[in-house]
């Protein structure tokens, strides 16, 4: 699946909006993807999952035994990608702030696993995932996601395999481009840090 087929999809959902967004990095954009609308529809989020598993197949030669995402943005990707590779998909949610297993998910000291997200702009949550991943004895082998906004740029410490790798500006809020200066943001997305 290429990247203009993953956006079409997006598309086709109702999911590339376009405004004033606060993203949950904290950066400023004019293009947001609304995953949720996507992930509505079951046989879309499994078309696009199925896409990805192929991919990820394909890149990482070392197996792993479960899914791990963040909350809550990776759970229906993580457990979609986890159905299609008959493995069990867990998550990470914060608590005081910072993301562990919770909800009686544990993994063995050393089990290999695949990080999964939704979208990626900064790769800020997927480090704070695998951070957790590791305190909790886990080992990731690579992370996946649907859509990589920041067009490879993001690092998030292990190999990271994308649907699609697209580059879609953003902006802190003291360089905003004038098109932004005079509408108000909204914030859309679901990582509440404050």
């Amino acid at each position: 699946m290429t990247p203009e087929q993953v956006l079409k999809e997006f598309r086709a959902a109702g999911a590339l909006l376009t405004g004033h967004f606060l993203l949950t990095s904290g950066l400023h954009s004019d293009t947001f993807l609304q995953k949720a609308l996507v992930f509505q529809d079951p046989a879309r989020t499994a078309k696009l999952m199925r896409a990805l598993a192929k991919k990820v197949l394909e890149e990482v030669k070392t197996p792993f035994t479960a899914i791990v995402s963040p909350a809550v943005g990776g759970i229906v990707p993580g457990y979609e990608l986890a159905r299609q590779l008959k493995l069990r998909a867990i998550y990470v949610e914060r608590e005081g702030g910072k993301f562990q297993l919770r909800r009686g998910f544990e993994l063995q000291k050393g089990e290999r696993v695949l990080m999964v997200e939704d979208i990626i702009t900064t790769g800020l949550s997927s480090r704070e995932c695998l951070d957790a991943i590791r305190e909790a004895g886990g080992k990731p082998v690579a992370a996946a996601c649907l859509i990589d906004r920041s067009g490879g740029a993001a690092k998030v410490g292990v190999k990271l395999i994308a649907l699609a790798k697209v580059k879609i500006p953003a902006w802190p809020a003291d360089k905003l481009p004038p098109h932004l200066k005079d509408m108000p943001a909204i914030k859309p997305g679901s990582r509440g840090l404050a």
